[in-house]
């Protein structure tokens, strides 16, 4: 069978905040650019951030001290030149956002409206009621469109084509009826989100398989800082369905069952609006120590009560729903129940601050970039201050889109053939013809309660190798798995099962990672080795995956700046 072979300018994978805003500026800038995606653009992950966008527009707030939290906040393990260009740069996308049409919630003098969030030191989450991210990804989708950009969904890019330290373009094949095709290119951007799938209680959604580090994976480039995945501190209990920061923005207090607001004695200055980390444990530890609320003691309370129907229909309606749909309690009437949730990935596809995806430490791939949180800049480090992560996505894909613009006219396109698309059609086949006795469901709910149990949010060596032999064995079933759909239209048996054999891959990653981290950073938490470790562990880690599936680790410095390392307290 002939596979046709298309040629771009640009292929932007992934349609997102990152995606869009990338796709807006080539079009712009005049280039031929397809953005594929395996979701319609309006159901990117982008749409499920609630609290905020942050940006110092206050006179009580600064860039400088919008940098220094951040930097706090990510345990010193940011590169600060990347945080200095996005705290810099926020005010500015903003006021972007704003006159391509997004609507952001406002005080009555008509300037946007801010709330905190945890590790501020003042008010600086922009938003849209709690509905932030939809708001600005219907908006990036809408101009994008309006640019000309085009938008191929429902297709699945299941590879890159890559030699010779240079990328050509990606495989893909059409979900909607099993059609392939290969995208040739000058360049290629991944934007395509998270990974904390591989966690059984999770606010991602079903799609944030982290397709997008695994293929770079295999083929023998670095994941970094793969270790440091976010919970997030208010998950709805049982579910994990996120229940934004902006609750404990608005002023939400966090009980345990004792009716004590326990966070005084974790953070006694910040509080509920401590980082992220710090609270997100802090609820696990009550929950491990029995002062857990709810039917299974595995929740603490969340009350907002106190707040006032107003207040929560103005400013939290979604949040309101969300607890009433999934769990009947009404937060204008009584506390909700909430848990620490697997929520973000601070580790990613290594890039530089301009978007260019590293070969190793020193080299980059030409024609490769990445933005939003597929990609490890690192703004982030070992902790993201709630409400960076969109500003990420949106400036990022915005300014990476311009590095793009600005250099594919030096780049050589080379071109594309069928072999390239080999890869992929024997991953396929395998899948469609094996007749093997292992479910993926199972082998993919194996994954997620081994890795929740062995590599959650308080981790310690033991527990680590064993989740390093738990996933090989798992890798090893993969290959003897069947699937019951073998048609050619809407298979999603098939997606499921390449999508499993990408979380497997990265997981290995994550833990790999973990295990080599003798200290706690962030998110990164080992209770064999509880303290920060700056002579040793001031470090990203690059990992590398050989053909044999096994990973290797380097370390790559910190980019260091003005902020110099302290004790980090809240």
């Amino acid at each position: 069978m002939s596979i046709p072979i298309h040629t771009y300018d640009a292929i932007i994978v992934g349609a997102g905040l990152a995606g869009c805003a990338a796709a807006r500026e080539l079009t712009e800038a005049g280039k031929r650019v397809a953005v594929l995606t395996k979701l319609h653009p309006l159901r990117s992950h982008s749409g499920a951030a609630q609290g905020g966008i942050n940006a110092a527009l206050s006179e009580e707030d600064s860039i400088e001290l919008h940098e220094f939290d951040t930097v706090k906040g990510s345990d010193y393990l940011a590169d600060q030149d990347a945080v200095e260009l996005m705290c810099q740069k926020s005010p500015e996308t903003i006021r972007w956002a704003e006159h391509m049409g997004a609507v952001f919630s406002r005080n009555d003098d008509g300037t946007i409206a801010q709330r905190p969030f945890g590790g501020q030191s003042s008010p600086r989450a922009c938003f849209a009621s709690d509905r932030t991210g939809l708001t600005l990804l219907q908006t990036m989708y809408e101009q994008a469109l309006r640019s000309g950009v085009e938008f191929i969904d429902e297709w699945y890019v299941a590879d890159i084509i890559y030699s010779d330290g240079k990328i050509s373009g990606v495989v893909a094949y059409n979900i909607r009826n099993s059609d392939q095709a290969i995208y040739n290119a000058k360049a290629v951007m991944f934007a395509t989100g998270g990974y904390a799938r591989c966690f059984k209680i999770s606010s991602n959604a079903h799609a944030n398989t982290g397709d997008g580090l695994s293929i770079v994976a295999r083929h023998g480039l670095p994941l970094e800082d793969m270790e440091f995945v976010q919970f997030h501190p208010s998950g709805l209990s049982g579910s994990g369905i996120l229940i934004s920061e902006a609750a404990r923005g608005e002023g939400g207090r966090l009980l345990n069952s004792d009716g004590e607001r326990f966070m005084e004695r974790y953070a006694p200055s910040k509080l509920e609006l401590a980082s992220r980390d710090v609270v997100s444990r802090a609820i696990i530890n009550e929950i491990r120590e029995g002062r857990g609320v709810g039917p299974r003691k595995d929740a603490v309370y969340i009350d907002l009560v106190h707040l006032g129907k107003d207040k929560i229909m103005e400013r939290l309606p979604e949040l309101r729903d969300l607890a009433i749909t999934f769990l009947g309690l009404d937060m204008i009437k009584e506390p909700i129940l909430i848990s620490a949730t697997a929520h973000y990935s601070m580790g990613g596809i290594p890039v530089d601050k301009d978007g260019h995806v590293r070969k190793n430490n020193s080299e980059f791939v030409e024609g490769f970039y990445a933005a939003g949180e597929c990609a490890c800049v690192s703004v982030h480090g070992a902790n993201r201050l709630g409400a960076n992560s969109v500003l990420e996505a949106l400036l990022f894909g915005r300014h990476v889109g311009q590095t793009i613009s600005n250099e594919i006219d030096q780049i050589d396109l080379r071109v594309a053939c069928e072999d390239d698309a080999v890869t992929m059609q024997s991953e396929l086949e395998a899948i469609l013809s094996s007749d093997g006795t292992e479910s993926v469901p199972k082998l993919r709910d194996l994954l997620q309660q081994s890795m929740t149990d062995n590599a959650g949010a308080f981790r310690t060596k033991e527990p680590l190798a064993k989740q390093i032999e738990i996933i090989k064995e798992l890798k090893d079933r993969f290959n003897n798995i069947a699937i019951d759909d073998h048609s050619k239209i809407f298979n999603t048996d098939l997606q499921e099962a390449i999508e499993l054999g990408h979380m497997l891959d990265y997981s290995l990653f994550i833990v790999e990672s973990a295990l080599a981290r003798d200290e706690s950073r962030g998110a990164h938490f080992r209770e064999d080795f509880d303290t920060r470790d700056d002579e040793k562990f001031m470090k990203h880690t690059m990992a590398y995956m050989d053909k044999g599936g096994d990973i290797t680790l380097e370390y790559m410095d910190v980019v260091a700046g003005k902020f110099e390392p302290q004790e980090r307290i809240y």
